[in-house]
């Protein structure tokens, strides 16, 4: 897998309390797929370099063989994905040869893409050379048919995510989308009108997978999934990523501009190019959703703002000040929310404040409660995914989950009795015990900070799911959702 570049640490001089920055420092991630350890020749690249060689070197393989109907959309789904391959840095291959599916030859590419794949299309050695594949961190993405595929092999169904049952006439549709943070969505509106062929499944992948979009079965006729209807999803499978799409019957779809983002995000996710939550996600309720009627119940403490824009995104002007949830505190929760830095820079600074009283004075959370750091560059203990000033993220693995400016962020924050826990884009990264009775956690606020004139990061979908009280030490690992 090819290694990314991601924001690091630069120790700097010491910090007001409520955060400050300097320049921007980048390091290397390292990959974690099927091909993270092919031989990509001697010596060393460092910075920029070593990231644009990292990404020459990405590979994906488009696998479309068919042992029942056959989609005449199949040609343009592979010239679309060669060009978004050559557009974005990762070379494709085509085939629908089954023989390819051997180790040797799968562990030279980072993801494989089943597009519109039929019935049985792999033997018992192939599938058990593709599952060794996906185990050892290989990408799988699916599209529309790839859930019409081998329904006798359990492991290819759980990586699916679901089968195909049945779909109606090919008519427009509104998709919901639920996650505008992972890449393969982030690109679009909160409601996405498209044509195409919708299909059923015989189940829901909602408990399993990490649902992206869904369809509104009041928006067409034929829908069969009682309007809980997952059309894209994403999921950890087995030590592998998986992606699916239900979008991609039509011959017009490779030439739609936002489908192909969407292919695409799919795609740089599922080879370990971009990061993204994909955790099954359920129970969690909006405090913001990007509406003027969700900030009703929000309220600015001290100077600056949050501007809100046509797409539902906060971001933060002038400072130092914060937006905090106004209308009821809380105790054991998992709150989260997208974000992402959005200056021209890329070096800014914001945080996450939880368990501070109310008040109109942001002082007021920076000395009653903790924040969780955004900042791009600062000492370890203050830069993102820190408890501002009191513990460090684990900065290796901060790195590997953590998306570059300009790109979206998901942040879990679990507070469990006096335990708090950052997850950032699904990896755990700082675990993190208050010990101080005057900042305790079990019953607060939560706020977003407005830090500088300078700084502006954005903000989207802040959810919370309320948890049953437990002590720190009774806290039991997160499942996610």
């Amino acid at each position: 897998m090819r290694a990314s570049e991601r924001l690091a640490t630069a120790v700097v001089g010491a910090a007001l309390l409520i955060g400050c920055v300097s320049g921007p420092a980048m390091s290397q991630g390292s990959g974690t797929g099927a091909a993270a350890s092919r031989d990509t020749g001697s010596g060393a690249d460092t910075g920029a370099d070593a990231g644009a060689a990292a990404r020459a070197e990405s590979r994906v393989l488009v696998f479309s063989k068919t042992g029942g109907f056959r989609h005449d959309s199949i040609p343009e789904g592979i010239a679309a994905v060669k060009e978004l391959g050559a557009a974005h840095g990762f070379a494709v291959d085509a085939t629908e040869d089954a023989g390819a599916f051997t180790a040797r030859n799968l562990a030279r590419y980072d993801a494989v893409v089943f597009l519109s794949t039929t019935g049985d299309v792999l033997n018992e050695t192939q599938q058990g050379a593709f599952e060794r594949y996906v185990r050892r961190g290989g990408g799988y993405v699916g599209v529309h048919a790839a859930a019409d595929t081998e329904y006798d092999w359990a492991f290819y169904g759980g990586l699916a995510g679901a089968y195909f049952q049945s779909h109606p006439a090919i008519q427009p549709a509104t998709v919901d989308v639920e996650d505008r943070a992972h890449p393969a969505t982030s690109g679009l509106e909160a409601t996405w009108n498209r044509t195409d062929e919708w299909y059923n499944y015989r189940s829901n992948p909602r408990e399993r997978a990490h649902v992206l979009a869904s369809l509104d079965e009041s928006s067409y006729t034929g829908g069969t999934m009682n309007g809980d209807h997952p059309i894209a999803w994403c999921q950890e499978y087995q030590g592998g990523r998986a992606f699916y799409t239900g979008g991609g019957h039509t011959k017009e779809s490779y030439a739609e501009p936002a489908f192909r983002q969407h292919l695409l995000g799919g795609i740089r996710w599922a080879t370990g190019e971009t990061q993204a939550d994909c955790r099954p996600e359920n129970g969690y309720r909006s405090l913001f959703d990007g509406t003027t009627e969700s900030l009703s119940a929000w309220r600015q403490a001290g100077p600056g703002s949050f501007e809100l824009s046509d797409d539902g995104t906060l971001t933060s002007s002038g400072g130092l000040g914060m937006l905090w949830y106004a209308a009821s505190g809380f105790g054991s929760y998992s709150l989260k929310l997208d974000w992402k830095m959005a200056s021209a820079s890329g070096d800014d600074n914001s945080g996450v404040f939880v368990g501070f009283p109310a008040s109109d004075d942001p002082w007021s959370a920076v000395n009653n409660g903790y924040e969780i750091q955004i900042d791009a560059t600062d000492v370890p203990e203050r830069t993102t995914g820190s408890v501002y000033s009191f513990q460090s993220a684990d900065i290796k693995k901060r790195d590997r989950a953590l998306n570059p400016p300009g790109e979206w962020n998901t942040y879990e924050i679990r507070v469990e009795g006096e335990r708090l826990r950052v997850w950032l884009n699904g990896v755990l990264i700082n675990d993190f015990t208050n010990t101080d009775p005057v900042r305790s956690l079990r019953d607060g606020h939560v706020g977003i900070q407005n830090h500088g004139a300078e700084d502006r990061v954005s903000f989207r979908d802040i959810r919370i799911k309320e948890l049953p009280a437990r002590t720190a030490a009774s806290a039991a690992p997160s499942p996610g959702d």
